[in-house]
């Protein structure tokens, strides 16, 4: 109750609803494979420096069932193409007027310090860049530089949905379809900077990562104030987001990619804001037949979509079941606390997330969550490996590995 108070006051007071996008082109994209003179000889599909061991993710000890993981080898792919929500968003809020930001202590106080991610270290993202051989992507909030961004760059942000009104509340936020607008932004500047032909090759060799809909229930179906639930059933709406979500990546393969990795939603009703909410402070069971169906259909889609699209492959990666394993093992996996947040206040730690300077829990690596909605870093990096190496029932029909040198 309390937390639909405080969001029913937040939607009063808000007057404003932005989405952000930058789609001030200097030409059109179709054009921009004119040939150009370059001035700059060097390929995209050169394998750069390993990144400063101070910013590298060190994996967290892994299980005595697991064998240590291998240092990262020489890059596998060209570069690595980001679009997510809060799981992976690497700083693209910071300069927005949101209220879904990381860019305090806290956070990132294992890494020296808040990089926009929202994490006590690093992301899922960060653990699958390193074991691709690649540097950590910089967020394309960033101004371009074509020396670091030709290596992939990070288009994420906090709060962003399939649903271009998913997060309103948060006010500032930039949802899928913006991200594809910044990814083709992108595209022209490495056109302009390298030349059509180099770019046109490496394209479909690079990896795609996305992934969405996690706040188009957490932000958007389960909360009051959205009336979203009103409109669909848990089954209608999932088809809404699937179809929506396949003409974005058929638009991401009409720009030329070709490798995906897609993400689908994990264990959303076991996570510390939903432990806070339900009456003896278990997993909310109805949240997650909720977002079920999402990931079901997900999984179907991604199954036609490689066989309908010429020369694609996608991967799922199966959050779902890859959190049950880590709730039902976890002991197996090292983590001790699996009810609570690390960061954050009231039942669970989970009514209010990590707030500035709050102090959290001291042994950061035992627990499953670092605040009321996201993973520790121990947690993600345990994902990045699980999803890099392991079999379909993690990764289908492959793991990414495997999709990195196809």
């Amino acid at each position: 109750m309390a937390k639909f108070i405080r969001f029913c006051l937040l939607f009063m007071i808000l007057t404003i609803s932005s989405v952000v996008g930058d789609g001030d082109y200097a030409y059109d994209y179709d054009d921009a494979y004119a040939p150009a003179p370059s001035s700059i000889p060097a390929s995209m599909s050169a394998v750069p420096a390993p990144p400063p061991a101070s910013m590298s993710p060190v994996p967290a000890p892994p299980p005595a069932s697991t064998s240590p993981v291998p240092a990262p080898p020489p890059a596998l792919v060209p570069a690595l193409f980001a679009f997510g929500d809060s799981l992976i968003d690497s700083g693209n809020n910071n300069q927005l007027f949101s209220f879904a930001k990381a860019n305090y202590l806290p956070y990132g106080i294992d890494v020296g310090g808040p990089t926009g991610r929202f994490s006590n270290g690093y992301t899922i993202l960060d653990q699958i860049g390193v074991l691709l051989g690649l540097p950590l992507l910089p967020s394309y909030s960033e101004e371009f530089n074509v020396d670091t961004m030709r290596f992939g760059v990070n288009y994420a942000s906090a709060a962003a949905g399939i649903l271009d009104v998913t997060g309103f509340h948060f006010v500032e936020r930039i949802p899928f379809s913006y991200q594809i607008k910044n990814f083709e932004n992108t595209l022209v500047n490495l056109i302009k900077n390298l030349s059509a032909p180099i770019v046109k090759e490496a394209i479909p060799k690079c990896i795609f990562y996305v992934g969405m809909g996690n706040n188009d229930y957490l932000n958007n179906y389960i909360m009051p104030v959205y009336f979203t639930q009103d409109q669909y059933s848990p089954q209608k709406f999932a088809e809404l987001l699937v179809h929506q979500y396949k003409a974005q990546l058929t638009k991401l393969y009409d720009l030329g990619a070709r490798k995906f990795i897609i993400t689908g939603i994990g264990q959303m009703g076991c996570i510390p804001s939903m432990l806070a909410e339900t009456s003896g402070g278990g997993c909310s069971e109805s949240v997650n037949e909720m977002v079920h169906p999402f990931n079901s259909k997900l999984r179907t889609m991604i199954i036609k979509l490689n066989k309908d699209l010429a020369g694609a492959h996608f991967i799922f990666l199966d959050m779902e079941y890859m959190f049950k394993d880590i709730f039902k093992n976890h002991k197996a996996y090292g983590f001790s606390v699996i009810d609570r947040g690390c960061c954050g206040l009231g039942k669970n730690q989970g009514e209010v997330t990590c707030l500035p300077f709050e102090i959290p829990c001291a042994n950061r690596d035992e627990y499953l969550f670092w605040d009321a909605y996201h993973p520790t870093s121990a947690v993600n990096l345990l994902l990045g490996r699980m999803s890099f190496y392991n079999d379909a029932n993690y990764s289908y029909p492959i793991n990414i590995q495997q999709l990195a040198l196809i």
